[in-house]
């Protein structure tokens, strides 16, 4: 029997976490997180950097990165003046880098988990989410689906936090493509979207004033959060093959 919460019979469906992105299926997943790795990920390639992402940030992230002859993105507390970390500021300011492993528990590990179930796998921000639907809707096909997967946050309990910025990331990429005629969204999708219609004339002030958005400005990286609500400013749609997010 098919599971009620995979969004069986819609073309366009939508849920949180990784757990979300195991049980609702998608030929082509746009993941989404917006604070801050997609964020990330699309700034990095609008400066000609390959992404790696990886799960963990311990030793074997170093590792890693060396096997692939790539930098290392470290904590935001560790980068310092001049180093690269998750942080979209120190990666649009690093220079002569062209690989860049980039550890992240949320937007990392569920782009991972993805590519190992076979779906091609979108990194997905407010920077992008217009050109990822237009990229989708040259790329899907008439028996594919497409799912939008909110990363969200983690509680001290390790429990998700709904995050309303990559509800608002998700939520403009899927009314993007409804309004580019691709359905019928789910009803999961469709709430993801009416989210972001209801607010799109009001960033990035709400972005900075969402628990994210206070969070990272609270610690020092205001300028990460304005990074990330660049609404529609880029066009590059990183994709996710072998291991690595590139532009086709």
């Amino acid at each position: 029997m098919t599971s009620p919460n995979s969004q069986y019979g819609y073309r366009v469906g939508f849920d949180w976490g990784p757990v979300g992105a195991a049980e609702v299926r998608g030929d082509l997943v746009a993941v989404v997180d917006v604070l801050s790795f997609t964020t990330a990920v699309t700034v990095a390639v609008d400066n000609g950097i390959e992404v790696l992402p990886y799960r963990w940030r311990d030793e074997s992230a170093a590792d890693f990165a060396k096997q692939h002859n790539a930098a290392l993105a470290v904590g935001r507390g560790q980068a310092g003046a001049d180093g690269i970390s998750l942080s979209p500021a120190t990666i649009r300011r690093a220079q002569n880098i062209k690989r860049l492993v980039l550890p992240s528990p949320n937007g990392s590990t569920i782009s991972q988990q993805l590519q190992e179930s076979g779906s091609t796998v979108l990194a997905v921000s407010l920077r992008n989410a217009a050109a990822a639907a237009s990229y989708v809707a040259t790329q899907l096909t008439a028996d594919q689906t497409v799912v939008a997967i909110a990363a969200g946050e983690r509680w001290k309990d390790g429990s998700l936090r709904p995050a309303v910025e990559d509800l608002w990331g998700a939520g403009a990429f899927l009314a993007a493509l409804a309004d580019s005629g691709i359905g019928p969204l789910s009803p999961e999708a469709r709430a993801a979207a009416a989210a972001y219609r209801d607010v799109a004339d009001e960033l990035p002030e709400l972005l900075q004033n969402s628990a994210g958005g206070r969070e990272l400005t609270a610690y020092g990286f205001a300028e990460d959060v304005a990074i990330a609500a660049e609404v529609g400013t880029s066009q590059a749609v990183p994709v996710l093959r072998g291991g690595v997010f590139r532009v086709d």
